[in-house]
């Protein structure tokens, strides 16, 4: 089987740039960083259960990695405003 190496690597570099963003927007403190976890929270449990029904339904790594660009993507475009 063809492991996405180069999807999977995408991935784990934008990951860290949502990582970077949270953290500066929760280290802020407020209302903002309560919203921001939660939400961080929210979405990680959604996406684990959505990653989770694509294997079970006969789904591919390559499937379940281009779910999470996609939601790493969106959260990036919120959170830098882009």
């Amino acid at each position: 089987m063809f492991f996405p190496f180069h999807a999977a690597m995408m991935l784990a570099y934008e990951s860290n740039r949502v990582i970077g963003l949270r953290l500066t927007k929760i280290a802020g403190g407020g209302f903002e960083a309560l919203d921001e976890t939660q939400l961080m929270v929210s979405e990680k449990i959604s996406a684990a259960a959505e990653a989770a029904k694509t294997i079970m339904t006969g789904g591919t790594a390559t499937a379940v990695i281009a779910l999470y660009q996609d939601h790493v993507t969106a959260n990036f475009r919120r959170l830098s405003g882009r």
